[in-house]
């Protein structure tokens, strides 16, 4: 396989944690394997959560502050924040995007979503193109892949079909669908291990080599089949043409599968 440029995404406050050490295994098995891999570790990094107009040293701060529209300004400029142009620039480089994090309240930590309201700003990960259509599918990350390895608390049943927490695949949506392929990247089948603060230090080792094995596929298994928003699927108001998931409805309609 040719060897690739990986950036992992990191969340967790606790180095020694079970997402550390899962993020540790991905860097060692990935750069033992020759591919070049790049971490951002937000909390050591005091990555600043809050999206606010310190991103835009050149606003006037007598001027009302829209932040869509200063994030496209000073994407355009070159007069964004250097630590949210750095994390743009990793991901320019990148061929694959892993984000490592726990699932805190059915989502990611507040710090994960803050790095993703400040670094996809307006014209690089949204906004793009003809009236800023070009998503799902397309976009400035299209032909990368992406996969998020997610640790959770409860057992899988849980998060079932007909579980009391929801069915999986609906709660991460937004993550899978919204932030990964709406720039345009292709989204693998996320890697979730369940009943995470159960695991002892014994039970790691069936644990490390399953996630070797996702590894090793990130650029050969299939990523999940969304539907392209210009596959010629949705009609002038983006949605689903009739014939397409009739008498269905829920976020898995828009799979093809």
């Amino acid at each position: 396989m040719p060897k690739k440029n990986i950036f992992i995404v990191y969340a967790h406050p606790e180095p020694r944690s079970l997402n550390g050490t899962l993020k540790d295994y991905a860097v060692n098995h990935l750069q033992d394997a020759g591919h070049t891999v790049e971490v951002s570790d937000l909390y050591a990094m005091n990555w600043r959560a809050e999206a606010d107009s310190r991103d835009f040293p050149e606003h006037d701060p007598e001027k009302r502050l829209f932040y869509h529209s200063a994030s496209k300004e000073a994407f355009l400029t070159d007069t964004q924040a250097p630590e949210i142009k750095a994390e743009q620039e990793k991901l320019k480089w990148m061929d694959a995007l892993i984000i490592q994090c726990p699932m805190w309240w059915f989502s990611m930590p507040a710090i994960l979503k803050g790095w993703v309201d400040r670094v996809y700003a307006r014209r690089f990960a949204y906004g793009v193109g003809y009236h800023g259509y070009e998503r799902y599918g397309a976009g400035n990350l299209k032909g990368k892949r992406a996969l998020l390895s997610m640790t959770i608390g409860p057992e899988e049943a849980h998060y079932s079909e007909r579980g009391v927490h929801g069915n999986i695949e609906d709660l991460l949506f937004p993550i899978t669908h919204g932030i990964l392929y709406y720039p345009g990247m292709d989204v693998l089948p996320p890697h979730l291990l369940y009943r995470a603060a159960a695991l002892s230090p014994d039970g790691f080792a069936p644990v490390a080599e399953t996630y070797r094995t996702r590894l090793e596929g990130l650029f050969t298994d299939e990523p999940i089949s969304f539907r392209p928003q210009g596959g010629g699927e949705y009609d002038e108001q983006f949605r689903l043409k009739p014939g397409i998931a009739d008498g269905k409805s829920g976020f898995a309609i828009h799979r093809r599968d």
